[in-house]
């Protein structure tokens, strides 16, 4: 399996990618704007390199639960400035983590090689031929409702195979649009728009959405419904959680996780690969 954007070429089976976060905002629910600035943004963004990302996330824009947009303007101020001096500074593929298509558009020209749609191009059908005008990877996430709405009571007949058919009818759309299918990645949204038992169903089901032969993405650090399962409330108290939960999916087949805490979760994340290799 083959996952291209722009010069990158990754190869799985491999090892688990590690995708570092970068939220240059000022009300991310995991850092609470410590890194708006572009220069901490940047020192942040390497010593996630440092610690062992192979892609840096970038994002302008939070989307926790509630929060409100913001202009194509504010973001584009945000994240530019840090997309071009990271990529002057390391060689590891940078990730744009927006629902805009401009803004997708002006960070791939800054250096950005990945596009991170929450939005899975819900919005504005522009952002799969920015994706496919430019080769850069996609990564294709469900979503229930907007970040604004998600939370209100999600509700599903069955979260796993509602998920499958969005994945379905969402490849064909972006494979029509002229995006190939080896610059996609799949992420079921974990969190987004889900109940706690939506995410542990999903999370439970990992192996079950390999039929379109693409990489799967999960992110599950610092998210609330860990602290919901284990009855914690700080955040600094979800990393346990999100370690089993990476661990977790690794074993269940999954390519590559988005994590805060990259250096503990990749130790954690290469134990388990050990574990595997050495039963097979």
């Amino acid at each position: 399996m083959i996952f291209r954007a722009r010069n990158y070429r990754f190869s799985f089976p491999g090892p688990t990618l590690l995708m570092g976060v970068v939220n240059v905002t000022p009300d991310s629910f995991s850092d609470g704007g410590k890194f708006l600035e572009t220069a901490a943004a940047v020192d942040l963004g390497l010593k996630l390199v440092g610690e062992g990302a192979d892609i840096i996330d970038i994002g302008g824009e939070s989307t926790r639960p509630g929060a409100l947009p913001v202009p194509e303007s504010e973001e584009l101020r945000r994240v530019i400035p840090v997309i071009e001096a990271l990529r002057s500074k390391t060689e590891k593929p940078i990730s744009i983590d927006t629902m805009k298509p401009l803004v997708a558009e002006q960070a791939i020209a800054a250096g950005a090689s990945i596009v991170n749609d929450v939005a899975a191009n819900r919005m504005d059908p522009e952002m799969w031929r920015v994706v496919a005008r430019s080769g850069a990877g996609y990564v294709l996430m469900h979503m229930q409702g907007t970040p604004q709405t998600m939370q209100e009571n999600p509700k599903y007949d069955d979260v796993t195979l509602q998920v499958r058919n969005f994945f379905q009818e969402r490849m064909q759309r972006i494979t029509e649009a002229g995006v190939d299918r080896e610059q996609v990645v799949l992420d079921v949204g974990i969190g987004f728009g889900k109940t706690a038992e939506h995410n542990l169903q999903l999370l439970r089901s990992l192996h079950t959405f390999k039929e379109w032969d693409r990489p799967l993405l999960v992110g599950v650090s610092r998210k609330a419904f860990i602290g919901a399962v284990l009855g914690t409330k700080e955040v600094s108290a979800r990393l346990p959680g999100s370690l089993a939960c990476a661990c977790w999916a690794v074993a269940a087949g999954v390519q590559m996780i988005r994590t805060h805490d990259v250096a503990a979760t990749r130790a954690a994340v290469r134990m388990t690969e050990a574990i595997i290799s050495s039963a097979a």
